[in-house]
Formats: C-alpha cells, sequence, structure tokens
C-alpha cells in the first residue's frame, strides 16, 4: 500500500522537476496583468478537469481574485459569451488534441482575451497552434493501464492552486481579505468570522 504511494508522490515529483519556471512565470505574469487590469481568469476544461478547474476558481474567489469555470463543452452552446477582451482563458487538455478542446481553442482563436494551453502532451494540435503553453512531463498516471486520470488530475490541482496563491502574494491579498470571504466552517471560527 505505502509502495503505491510512494511512486505517485514520485511520478509527481518528477513532473514538477520538469516545470520550466520561466514559462510558469509568463503565466503569473499574464495572469496577474490581466487581474489589475480588471479582467478574469477563465479555467476550461473537460471530463475529470471540470473539478480542478472549479476548485481552482473556488480558491480565487475564496482570495478576492476574479475567475469563472467555462465548460468546454457548454462553451459551443452560447457560454463563449463568459470571455471577455480583458481576460485570460486556461484551456487545460492532458493530450492537448482532444476534439472537443481543439475546437473550443479555434472558437476564441478572435477573440482578444489571452490564451494559454496547460497540458502533459507537447506534440499534442494545441500545443503546436497556441503561442502560450506551459507542458509538464508525466512519467505514468499510476494506475494499471497507465490511462486513468489520476496523476494528471493532481499535477493541474498542484499547479492551478500555486499559481492562486502566487497571485494572492504579489496582488497583495491580505487574511482580512480571506477573511471575509470565509465566514463559515473551521477555518471562518479560527479567523474569528462568522455569525
Amino acid at each position: 500500500m505505502k509502495k503505491y504511494f510512494a511512486s505517485i508522490i514520485e511520478s509527481i515529483e518528477q513532473s514538477f522537476a520538469g516545470l520550466d519556471e520561466a514559462v510558469f512565470t509568463a503565466l503569473l505574469v499574464d495572469c496577474e496583468s490581466v487581474i489589475r487590469g480588471g479582467g478574469k481568469i477563465v479555467a476550461s476544461g473537460l471530463g475529470k478537469n471540470v473539478p480542478i478547474c472549479e476548485k481552482f476558481v473556488g480558491m480565487m474567489n475564496s482570495l478576492g481574485l476574479e475567475s469563472a469555470f467555462l465548460h468546454t463543452n457548454t462553451a459551443m452552446h452560447g457560454d463563449l459569451g463568459l470571455i471577455k477582451e480583458n481576460d485570460i482563458v486556461l484551456i487545460l487538455s492532458k493530450s492537448g488534441s482532444t476534439a472537443e478542446s481543439v475546437l473550443f481553442a479555434e472558437y476564441i482563436k478572435g477573440h482578444k482575451a489571452k490564451k494559454w494551453l496547460l497540458s502533459f502532451n507537447d506534440g499534442g494540435v494545441l500545443a503546436k497552434t497556441l503561442d502560450n503553453k506551459l507542458l509538464l512531463p508525466l512519467k505514468h498516471e499510476g494506475d494499471s493501464w497507465d490511462i486513468v486520470p489520476n496523476n494528471s488530475s493532481s499535477c493541474y490541482l498542484i499547479l492551478l492552486q500555486g499559481l492562486a496563491l502566487y497571485l494572492a502574494e504579489k496582488l497583495g491579498v491580505e487574511l482580512s481579505d480571506f477573511k471575509k470571504n470565509h465566514p463559515g466552517g473551521a477555518i471562518g471560527v479560527r479567523l474569528g468570522g462568522g455569525l
């Protein structure tokens, strides 16, 4: 049992060992610029990336930073209106070649919003067509078939949470700001909030 969890942690560590810090910094700068300019960060994904995006948006909301989730599929049915010209769109696609994600990227080409791909495949369609991309290596998903979204989802979660916390620091978010947005639960009690 412990050996399994150790292998998962090792795989995730290897992925982040391959993170290009200059590229992450460029992403961070773009996101900071968008927030300072009154725009928002739009996280878009499919399948198991949906709850990852939602967790990121929830964390951003608690920090008082503008963000929204856009499902890659429903975007094609009117939700593209969520994207404004001063926004930044983060497209999560492990393969970078999923048909819905490729179509989504094609449809937002004309939008002035900044666009970033977060993926694990430098040979994917989106990696070849989008200028801005943060690519992580992925040795293995951690299941018997190396196909279940497991380690990739964990990496996305860690990456996006890191992005949110770095943004909070850059933008001067204070604990008092977080307190205003989180009056409930054990956190609210610890911060002296709530009713």
